[in-house]
């Protein structure tokens, strides 16, 4: 019988959030054959058997988080010529990589020790948990003797801590997956960026009543980075560099029941309204599903939020690093503007356009928003 243990998926990550089982013990498997999906803090990954055989045990559950070299499943080896052979190596060898899984390997210290006297008696009991599950027990404030350890032989893990929280704290929830990744993002954008906001609005008197918003201002995103490109750009503080792209690859805000998503919808200008359509609802299909790959959600050169589509009018959108900018769009409104002296009602579309003050100019940022708004009141897009 050999263990597979959670492989570094090549994210340079340490954990990953269990998403799906596409076994049960007692299952047969192949070589490649996908056994479970999981979700990294960039993106979802389905991860295959390292050996054919039966399935003997699984650990974890869907939803549990669970750190790199953590006991995934036990498998019964099928017996082949080759793994006859290969048996004089040591049956329980762990398998920590698979596929094309990075071919990193990760050495995962437990750490065995006693709570209460050192030697041994009667009362005592033996304790056996991940280093990172102790520290956090700690800093948590959880007994680890009231623990049960999910991990291999019992260990306890890091999602046992965090249970053992839950029980102590009815509505404690651990946060997983896109939530748990934009911690990090909103953490390093708070700390690292010199967000200034600029807000305009769009009136929409030569719209049709049948235009496709979200179509609309991704071409006038598009249109906007063409005429003053600094804001599709990336910059680098450490290195003082900026690098301004000629291709417009928008990240599109998408909100889920599983957290934020920010899909990239590569080379925009090349898409029409309806192409940008099929893409978006493909995309938010996915996603719903929680099937979406990492290259997926890479390269942004700027970003979209259409949170007025829920609710709002103006924000503060905050600007995903190395990116520059983030355009947000509010809820549409309806106002009263006078036109040659004559009251009008109009709709209007609020902007909310964030960017780096480190990278770009206020001109410069003026100027894009400039040239935003007059694309979005023409009669279409162009």
């Amino acid at each position: 019988m050999k263990s597979f243990l959670l492989p570094d998926l090549g994210e340079g990550l340490a954990e990953s959030e269990i998403v799906q089982w596409h076994v049960d013990v007692g299952d047969k498997v192949e070589v490649d054959q996908v056994i479970l999906t999981v979700e990294t803090a960039k993106a979802v990954v389905e991860v295959p058997a390292p050996y054919s055989g039966k399935i003997i045990s699984r650990h974890g559950d869907e939803g549990d988080v669970i750190n790199i070299g953590s006991l995934l499943v036990e498998i019964e080896e099928a017996v082949t010529e080759t793994s006859t052979a290969n048996q004089t190596q040591g049956s329980e060898d762990a398998a920590t990589v698979v596929g094309s899984v990075s071919s990193q390997t990760h050495h995962v210290d437990v750490d065995d020790f006693w709570v209460g006297p050192s030697h041994h008696s009667g009362n005592t009991k033996p304790v056996t948990a991940m280093p990172s599950a102790r520290l956090l027990a700690k800093k948590l404030g959880v007994d680890l003797l009231r623990v049960k350890g999910s991990g291999h032989d019992g260990v306890i893990t890091d999602s046992d801590i965090y249970n053992e929280v839950g029980k102590q704290t009815p509505g404690t929830e651990v946060l997983k997956g896109a939530r748990r990744t934009m911690v990090g993002t909103m953490s390093e954008s708070h700390h690292n960026v010199a967000s200034v906001t600029i807000t305009e609005e769009a009136l929409l008197s030569q719209w049709s009543k049948d235009e496709d918003i979200s179509g609309r201002l991704i071409t006038a995103v598009v249109h906007a980075c063409k005429q003053e490109p600094a804001l599709n750009a990336w910059f680098d503080a450490d290195t003082m560099t900026r690098c301004v792209h000629s291709n417009v690859n928008i990240g599109i805000a998408v909100d889920s029941s599983h957290g934020l998503y920010v899909p990239v919808l590569r080379d925009a200008d090349k898409y029409d309204q309806a192409g940008m359509r099929k893409w978006l609802n493909e995309t938010v299909a996915g996603i719903r599903a929680r099937r979406i790959g990492r290259e997926q959600l890479q390269h942004a050169t700027i970003t979209l939020s259409n949170f007025g589509a829920i609710a709002g009018i103006f924000a503060t959108p905050v600007v995903s690093p190395p990116q520059v900018a983030i355009v947000g769009a509010g809820r549409i409104i309806d106002k009263v503007i006078l036109e040659d002296g004559v009251a009008k009602s109009v709709k209007a579309l609020p902007l909310s356009i964030t960017f780096d003050h480190r990278a770009c100019t206020g001109g410069e940022a003026a100027r894009f928003v400039k040239v935003l708004v007059q694309h979005l009141q023409r009669p279409q897009a162009q």
